[in-house]
């Protein structure tokens, strides 16, 4: 089956939950109008010799890049709000359940909640190899690499759906939902495509594949201390840290936080200025790694308290000094 069909189909099974999706029929007609435009001009100058798109096509790019950008930013939005709302519900407190409970939304079980997760992560999935597939189409229509460089600043843009750290967030819940119900076989059996791994380096390595021509591996070293990231903080370029390096990095205390950085400060990895205001903590991530090498986030922990005691006690201190005069 073309995976333009297996793409309709998949997008067509989950319509009842009004999921954005790519327009893959109409972005494919453009292209082929665009062609057939072109090879009628050539024709008619050259006499059916077989001329072909070299770079730009002002045909077709008025159209091509702008739908698709629309479209592929309204499915990372929409991963976006439902990968949240999902992970939200698995980390009520207690009061939190119970006051969903008055408000009449019964908290879900975990059976519910770890399907709703694969399907996101599956969601994810196929949508960034949609993306990937029409812009090869693209490049191969008009013999030219407009298609890869848009891809290559499709992180730049934040509509790269494979780099939003809520698609780590729903890996980590996966493995750490499915860890915690070891007895429930048909939990169990939901994620065996995911996991967590360790190389010979003990570097962790978060891993899923969901379709066979596609798999998400996610590095989770700290790129600054190159050690296993702890208390993991994701930029919204999508690059993880632990929070503590990525405060040195931006010169802040871990006291005033990531808000507080210059807002032209750049990741320490890509490069990219205004990334740290928009940080979030992975707190499923957070949970996964200390339930998976106790030992050292034990070690990561005892060195951290005292760095964060010493940068509070110097923070409470200077205020003093500017009260006292």
């Amino acid at each position: 089956m073309k995976f333009c069909k297996r793409y309709a189909e998949y997008m067509r099974g989950r319509r009842e939950k009004e999921l954005p999706a790519l327009g893959l029929k109409q972005l494919k007609k453009t292209l082929k109008r665009c062609r057939r435009e072109f090879q009628s001009h050539h024709q008619k100058q050259d006499g059916g010799g077989g001329s072909k798109f070299v770079g730009n096509c002002a045909v077709c790019d008025g159209t091509f890049f702008p739908s698709l950008l629309e479209q592929m930013s309204a499915v990372v939005v929409c991963f976006n709000q439902h990968a949240q709302k999902l992970l939200k519900l698995h980390l009520a407190s207690g009061f939190g359940k119970f006051s969903m409970w008055l408000r009449g939304k019964s908290p879900k079980n975990d059976g519910t909640l770890i399907q709703e997760g694969r399907d996101l992560v599956a969601y994810a999935i196929i949508n960034s190899i949609a993306m990937r597939k029409i812009l090869k189409k693209y490049d191969k229509v008009h013999c030219s690499k407009q298609g890869q460089a848009f891809r290559s600043k499709a992180s730049s843009m934040r509509i790269e759906i494979l780099q939003s750290p809520w698609l780590c967030e729903l890996l980590a819940f996966c493995i750490n939902l499915r860890q915690s119900k070891l007895k429930n076989k048909a939990i169990t059996e939901l994620y065996n495509d995911c996991s967590l791994t360790f190389d010979d380096d003990g570097k962790p390595t978060l891993s899923c594949g969901l379709f066979d021509s596609m798999q998400i591996v996610i590095d989770l070293t700290c790129s600054i201390c190159l050690d296993t990231i702890f208390d993991p903080v994701a930029l919204t370029c999508g690059h993880l840290f632990c929070y503590m390096c990525c405060c040195a990095a931006a010169s802040v205390t871990i006291v005033d936080g990531l808000k507080a950085a210059d807002p032209k400060a750049k990741c320490p990895l890509c490069r990219q200025e205004g990334v740290n205001a928009g940080a979030m903590h992975l707190v499923e991530l957070n949970i996964l790694l200390s339930q998976s090498c106790p030992e050292y986030w034990e070690k990561r922990c005892q060195t951290e308290r005292v760095e964060r005691v010493r940068q509070a006690r110097e923070h409470w201190q200077s205020l003093c000094r500017e009260f006292m005069g």
